[in-house]
């Protein structure tokens, strides 16, 4: 049995370094056991490892239950897991690695602006020129899926070992699927994408393995983690509001809290006099401000914090509810 928690982070890249910051605004540094080993640890939490690996072996240790959670894209994780949703359970988006995979096709190809062109386009490319219709691209198993969705049949997948987007041009496919971050790389190619083209919006995830080992340590760690995670992702997108209370605010106060989704510092029935302090989204700030000072609240205070911690963390509850007791 395996009673540390495995970790799986990117081992090189942008997203390696977004990874480590992560971890780092929650108080807990990576740090690797060699200057350019592949293992690694948390200082101070000696019930977890960290594996340093490639994104798409990520997705694959994930898939085998060789590591409890990992950070990757989700465009890796559909591609290499078909059977994602019963093996890996995404746990929350990162906000960092932003790309999608798209459909692209020639410049020149006026008449095509939506997948079912193109489903016409490939039957009569078959009846011209007595082959398929090449598509190059790295995913296959997004391709297939979304081709299928789209009703396209007559097509061949090329593999593309390098660059795809100059499949085209070099006469080694007519059409690409690739991934994309800002489309500059398939303009400078005369590529476009169809306005329907777009198959996955993607970004890095934090994902969980259904299938690994997950121990009672293991979990005590992952809870840890994520308690961490969250309190300070809370902290960034939340504020502490601060104001002086009287007895006869708890006429109003519950159903304005209710109101802007804000969460009282203690029981608000227990604060007759003094000051009391709610936690809500920063977007909402100004208008809940505004509220109280109609209620006669002269002054509202307003404080940052680096982690807001709640007794619940509804990911790690999610995660164990797909797990075997």
């Amino acid at each position: 049995m395996q009673d540390k928690l495995i970790i799986a982070i990117p081992s090189k890249g942008r997203l390696e370094e977004n990874a480590a910051a992560l971890f780092d605004k929650a108080g807990m540094r990576l740090k690797r056991d060699a200057a350019r080993g592949y293992t690694g640890h948390i200082p101070g939490m000696d019930n977890v490892e960290i594996a340093y690996l490639s994104a798409s072996e990520i997705a694959t240790r994930l898939r085998d239950g060789a590591v409890h959670i990992g950070i990757t894209g989700e465009d890796l994780l559909r591609e290499e897991v078909s059977d994602l949703d019963t093996t890996i359970l995404l746990l929350k988006p990162l906000g960092f690695g932003h790309a999608n995979v798209v459909v692209a096709i020639p410049d020149g190809w006026s008449d095509v602006t939506h997948m079912s062109d193109l489903a016409e386009v490939a039957g009569d490319f078959r009846s011209r020129h007595g082959q398929r219709l090449r598509v190059a691209t790295k995913y296959f198993q997004l391709t297939q899926d979304f081709f299928a969705l789209q009703g396209i049949t007559d097509y061949t997948i090329v593999r593309s070992f390098g660059a795809t987007e100059g499949a085209p041009a070099s006469g080694a496919a007519e059409v690409i699927v690739d991934i994309t971050s800002t489309g500059t790389t398939l303009t400078a190619n005369q590529l476009r994408v169809p306005d329907d083209g777009v198959i996955l919006k993607s970004e890095a995830n934090l994902a969980a393995s259904l299938s690994a080992d997950w121990s009672a340590p293991a979990r005590a760690a992952i809870r840890q983690i994520l308690h961490r995670l969250d309190a300070r992702a809370d902290a960034e997108n939340m504020v502490e509001l601060s104001f002086e209370m009287s007895a006869s605010d708890e006429s109003w106060l519950p159903d304005l809290c209710k109101q802007f989704d804000a969460k009282a510092v203690g029981d608000i029935k227990t604060i007759t006099s003094g000051s009391l302090s709610v936690i809500l989204k920063k977007t909402m700030i100004a208008s809940f401000s505004e509220a109280l000072h109609q209620k006669g609240k002269a002054m509202v205070t307003g404080r940052d914090a680096s982690h807001i911690f709640t007794a619940r963390n509804e990911i790690f509850d999610r995660l164990v509810s797909r797990l075997p007791a």
